[in-house]
Order: structure tokens, then sequence, then C-alpha cells
């Protein structure tokens, strides 16, 4: 019952500041030094650098639109942008064909298998394969002579696709140029802006190449030099494809003049994790154009073109931060940074109550208990004491707070 109580009269208590004032060189400057680091990193990081003063919008609305130009030789063929840029609409994901390895005039119905894998002598021997689709066609399990040997049969589109064909890729695609037109909007805002700066006239356009140093504002990239600064060779990536990222950051401080509102190209390989893996290096895809025989209306026989193709992917990425001045978060960041400040006072009582020698009469300054009991005592003693007071009109330059030197008793 007593520990009950006792909890009861712990419980509903009051605690009040008191203020002790320490004289101490140590304390003083450790006090000093903490604040001022404190406001340091709110006026420099949270304030200027962060700009914590304004509200941010990241969601932006984004539109790119994409054109490829450029001639370059492959297989003895002259190719332009509709044989090697697909898909063809210019959208924010393209690819750029390096290399083709093409299989003509395929029909459908009964061939050997072209790889090596399938080699057979009987037909056990191509009963593994059954089920599998691994392939260029469906296993059927019987092993039929071909040009190599003996090969297990497929049905499907023959002749089956060879890819181990040796191709040289098409090497003009390093001077190949990349337009790109984006355009933004913050919706918070409502600002709309483009990667054209008014500046710009159709004369630069015509003439101009990207340049980060001179000039970081063209729209117009080069595919070599896109490819230099990811760091990668175009021979490599050529033969093997890869995907490239264009990357198109807007960050921009609307407390200033929109026009100052500038986009900022960083280019990355966006596959570099694969590399190091022999499984699937690269990038291919494959696609086919069909046809039809001409023996007849009612005879006639659909057939295709199948191709191989090893392609730099290129992505557009868009990223967007804009930030304009406003009440609300200024005040909250202002209230955090005063509120922080009072963090010197918390490390300096831990110093102060646990490590230097004067601790425990700093304890009993800073900490005091009074009972309502000692309340009713001094309040009789002020009532006995009243007359006195008032006749002698005393006056106390006591501020209520208690003063230590705690360097004297160190």
């Amino acid at each position: 019952m007593s520990m009950l109580w006792g909890f009861i009269t712990d419980f509903f208590t009051y605690e009040t500041t008191k203020s002790v004032v320490v004289k101490s060189w140590s304390v003083g400057i450790i006090n000093r030094v903490v604040q001022l680091l404190i406001i340091i990193y709110f006026v420099c990081w949270v304030f200027l650098h962060e700009k914590a003063y304004q509200v941010k919008d990241s969601g932006i609305e984004s539109s790119v639109m994409t054109k490829v130009k450029g001639f370059g030789y492959h297989n003895n063929r002259v190719m332009d942008v509709a044989d090697y840029v697909a898909p063809t609409q210019g959208a924010a994901v393209f690819c750029i064909i390096t290399k083709l390895i093409v299989t003509e005039k395929q029909f459908q119905g009964f061939c050997p298998e072209s790889e090596v894998k399938y080699e057979c002598e009987t037909d056990e021997d191509c009963d593994k394969h059954l089920g599998s689709f691994l392939g260029n066609g469906i296993i059927t399990g019987a092993c039929v002579n071909s040009s190599e040997g003996g090969r297990c049969e497929m049905e499907g589109w023959c002749p089956a696709e060879n890819d181990k064909v040796i191709m040289q890729p098409m090497m003009e695609v390093e001077n190949f140029t990349i337009f790109i037109k984006n355009s933004i909007r913050f919706p918070m805002f409502n600002v709309t802006r483009g990667n054209f700066p008014s500046s710009l006239n159709t004369t630069y356009i015509r003439s101009c190449t990207y340049d980060p140093e001179h000039n970081r504002h063209c729209p117009i990239f080069k595919v070599g030099d896109v490819l230099r600064y990811t760091g990668q060779n175009f021979s490599t990536i050529a033969q093997t494809g890869g995907e490239i990222g264009i990357n198109i950051e807007w960050e921009c401080n609307l407390d200033e003049s929109e026009e100052r509102c500038q986009p900022h190209y960083s280019f990355t390989r966006l596959d570099a994790v694969f590399q190091k893996n022999a499984i699937s290096q690269g990038y291919n895809f494959r696609f086919a154009k069909y046809y039809k025989t001409e023996n007849g209306m009612k005879n006639r026989t659909d057939f295709r073109t199948l191709h191989k193709a090893y392609a730099i992917r290129f992505d557009i990425l868009v990223t967007g931060l804009a930030g304009k001045f406003n009440t609300v978060p200024t005040l909250i960041n202002l209230v955090a940074a005063f509120t922080s400040v009072g963090l010197g006072t918390v490390l300096c009582d831990i110093i102060l109550l646990n490590f230097l020698k004067g601790a425990d009469q700093y304890k009993a300054k800073k900490f005091e208990e009074v009972s309502e009991s000692q309340i009713q005592i001094l309040l009789s003693r002020e009532s006995c004491s009243q007359l006195s007071i008032k006749a002698e009109e005393k006056i106390s330059d006591d501020s209520g707070a208690v003063s230590l030197y705690l360097d004297q008793q160190l």
C-alpha cells in the first residue's frame, strides 16, 4: 500500500526549469562551439544547399521525341534510318541496329536443326531434346541427314537459323546523330519548359552537336560521343549490342528567372552489371518480314526473312525537381533550427553531471525538490514578515539564477 501511495505521489508532481549559471571556461567553450556548429549546419546545408525554405515538386510531366540521322554500309547494302532504327515512332526508348544476321526464305515445314548440340546418329539421340524450347522449332525426335552430318529434325520455319555466322558490324553508326526533343511541366507551379533555350536558332541547331563544355544546350548527340562519355568502346558494343541511358535532369530554382531552368545531360551504361556475366552479354532481338509466293491466288504460300539484330538500345530518362519559396517550410525549419540550438545545453549537462569534479554540487543546485508542506511554511513566514518588507521597500537584484564557479574547484 505504501509503495502504491508513493507511486501516486511521485506521478502527480510538477517539474519546472531552474537556471544555473556555470562559470567554467571549458564547459562554456563546448556549449558555444556546439551551438555554432548547429547554426552553421542549418544555414549552410539546410537553407542554402537543400533550400529547405522552398516547397518542392518532383512529379514532373514529361514528353520525349527522338530522331536518328545517318547512312551506313552493312553486308554490301546502304542502310538508312528505316533499316536500322526500331521502333520507328521516335519514342523515348529506341534501338540503333549495328549488326544483322539474315536468314532468307523461310517456309513452314520440317528440316534439320542447325546447332551443334543437336548432332545425332540415331533417333534415340534426339529423344532427350523432346519438348525443348531452346532450339529453332519443335523437335520431332527423328535424326535426319544434313550437309553437316546427322541432325535432329525440327518442325517450324525452315531452313533453321544459324546465328553463329561471322558478320561485321556497321561501323558508320559511330557518326550517326540523335536529336532529342524534351518538354516538361511542373504541375504544382504550372511551369512548362523545353530543352531548347529561346536563344537557339535554326542555323545553330542544324550545325551543332552536344558538348558538355562548349555546346551543353545543343539537343543533337553524336553516337560515338555518347559512348565515349560512358567509357565504352564502340567496336566492342557494336559486336554484342548494349543498353545506354541518356539522363535529362531538370533542377530548377523558381525563385529565380524561369529562363535559368535548363536541363543537365548525363550518360551511363545501363547493362554494365551484366558485362562480366558470360551468359547474357549485350543486347539483341529478332524480327521478321513476311511475304507470299506468286504461284496463283489460291495456292499462295507464306514465307519470311528472319533478322537477328544486334543493337545499341537508348533509354531517355527524364527526372526533375523544382522549388519555390513558401512560408510553411520556412517556419518549420526555423523552429527546428532554434530548437536544435538547445542541444548544446543537453551536451553540457551530460558533461557537468557525469564527468567534471564539481558534478555533485551542480546536481545539488540544478535539482531541488519542494513539497507542499515546505511551501506552506514558506508562505506562513512570508505573511509574518510582510509588514516589515513593505515598510523598508527592500529590492532584490537576484535574477533567480544560481552561479557556480566550477573552474575554481577543479
